[in-house]
C-alpha cells in the first residue's frame, strides 16, 4: 500500500526498511528522554513519550496509501515511524526503571521482568486484532480499511497508560538523587566517561536479545507465508507464543533472583545458539502444529531465558544519577544495530542465497557469540544494593 512495485520482494524489502529506520533513530531518543530522565524525573518524560507514540502509531492508521497522494504516502509513513522510534528511544528505560527502582532487593528480577511483558503483550494484542480482521473480511477489504482498526485502537491504551502514570510518584532511586543534588548537569557526558565499558557491554548484551526476539516476532511470519502457510496462521502462531512468554518471563525473572542474573543470560544465549538450526528446520517440515511448537520453544522458552533478566542486568550496571542514559543509550543503540534491521537482512540474505537459511543461522550465532563476551566477563550484581 505504500511502497508499490512490481516486483513484491523489492516492496517488501522497503517496507522492512522503513520498519528498521526508525530504529536508527531510537539512540537519539534515548539520549534526548533520557537526558530529562536524570535531570528531572522517570514520570513526567514517560508522560511525553507515551503521547508521542499514541499519537504518532494513531495517525499512520489514517495515512492516505500510495494510490492516493503518491510518493507522500511512503514519506510521511516513514516519518511517522522514525516519531514513533524517537519515543521508544526515552520510554524502554523509564518504563523498566519505575519497576526496577520500585522493587525489592530479593525480586528485583521478578520486577524487571514485568515491563519486558508488555512488549509481548503488545505483540499478542496487535496480532489478535490484526488476525481477527483477516479472518472476519474479505483480503480486499483488509487491503481497503481494514489494516487501519489496530493502528486507530491503539489511542485507547495511550489514555489507559497515561491515567496509570498520573497516579505514581516518582522512583525512590530518583527521589535519592534529588534530595542529594547529585544530578549531572550533563548526564550523558557523565556516561560517557565514567561509564563507557558498562554500555559496550549493554550494546552487546542486547544484541541476541533483539535479533532473536524479531526472528521470531516479525520475520517469521513472512518467512512462514513464503513457505506456503496461511498468513492468519502464521500470526496466530506467533500470537500463541507471545501469550505463553509472558508467565514463563515472569518465571526466569523469579529465577534470577536464586542464581543470578548472568547464569540466567548466559545458559539461555547458549541453548539458543544450539536451537536457532533446528528451528528453522522444523519450519521446513510444513506442518502447522510443528511450526507452531518451533516458535512457543524459541520464543516462549528459550528466548524468555534472558529476555526475563536484561532489564535488571541493564539497570543494575548503572548508578541512579545516570541509570536512565545508561541504560536507555546502551539498550537503543544495541536494538539499532541488529533488532531492528534483522528482519530486512534475513529477508536479504534468503533472497541472495537461493532461499536457503544457513546464512540467516550463520548471522543469529555470530549475535550470540557477542553477547556471549560481552556478558561473560561483568560482575553478577543481583542481590546487590540498587543505590549504595
Amino acid at each position: 500500500l505504500f511502497f508499490p512495485t512490481s516486483d513484491a520482494l523489492t516492496s517488501q524489502l522497503l517496507a522492512l526498511a522503513s520498519f528498521a529506520l526508525a530504529f536508527l533513530i531510537r539512540p537519539i531518543g534515548g539520549i534526548v528522554f533520557s537526558h530529562v530522565g536524570d535531570r528531572i524525573g522517570r514520570k513526567k518524560t514517560l508522560v511525553v513519550t507515551l503521547s508521542l507514540m499514541g499519537v504518532s502509531t494513531m495517525l499512520i492508521g489514517l495515512m492516505p496509501t500510495h494510490a492516493t497522494i503518491g510518493v507522500w504516502a511512503p514519506i510521511l509513513l516513514t516519518v511517522l515511524r522514525l516519531v514513533q522510534g524517537l519515543a521508544l528511544g526515552g520510554e524502554w528505560g523509564g518504563g523498566l526503571l519505575l519497576a526496577v527502582e520500585y522493587s525489592p532487593r530479593e525480586k528485583r528480577g521478578v520486577y524487571g521482568a514485568v515491563p519486558q511483558t508488555g512488549a509481548l503483550l503488545g505483540l499478542a494484542l496487535g496480532n489478535v486484532v490484526t488476525s481477527l480482521l483477516s479472518a472476519a473480511i474479505p483480503e480486499a477489504d483488509f487491503l481497503a480499511w481494514g489494516w487501519r482498526i489496530p493502528f486507530v485502537l491503539s489511542i485507547v491504551l495511550v489514555f489507559i497508560g497515561l491515567w496509570i502514570r498520573h497516579q505514581i510518584d516518582e522512583t525512590p532511586s530518583f527521589r535519592l538523587v534529588a534530595s542529594r543534588r547529585t544530578a549531572r548537569r550533563v548526564p550523558l557526558f557523565t556516561t560517557f566517561a565514567d561509564h563507557w565499558r558498562s554500555v559496550l557491554v549493554v550494546i552487546g548484551a542486547k544484541v541476541i536479545e533483539t535479533s532473536t526476539f524479531f526472528l521470531f516476532a516479525t520475520f517469521s511470519i513472512s518467512y512462514l507465508v513464503g513457505l506456503g502457510f496461511k498468513r492468519v496462521d502464521a500470526l496466530n502462531m506467533v500470537l500463541v507464543a507471545a501469550v505463553v512468554a509472558v508467565p514463563m518471563m515472569l518465571l526466569f525473572g523469579g529465577l534470577s533472583d536464586r542464581i543470578g542474573r548472568k547464569t540466567v543470560f548466559l545458559v539461555g544465549t547458549v541453548v539458543m545458539m544450539a536451537y536457532v538450526p533446528v528451528f528453522f528446520w522444523l519450519l521446513s517440515l510444513g506442518s502447522p502444529l510443528i511450526a507452531t511448537a518451533a516458535i512457543v520453544l524459541g520464543f516462549s522458552v528459550i528466548w524468555s531465558t534472558y529476555g526475563s533478566v536484561l532489564g535488571t542486568f541493564f539497570a543494575e550496571s548503572f548508578p541512579a544519577d545516570v541509570r536512565y542514559t545508561g541504560v536507555s543509550l546502551g539498550y537503543q543503540v544495541g536494538a539499532a544495530l541488529v533488532g531492528g534491521p534483522m528482519p530486512l537482512i534475513a529477508t536479504a540474505l534468503l533472497a541472495q542465497y537461493g532461499g536457503s537459511y544457513v546464512p540467516i543461522i550463520v548471522f543469529l550465532l555470530a549475535c550470540g557469540a557477542v553477547s556471549l563476551v560481552a556478558v561473560g566477563f561483568t560482575r553478577d550484581r543481583s542481590g546487590m544494593a540498587l543505590d549504595d
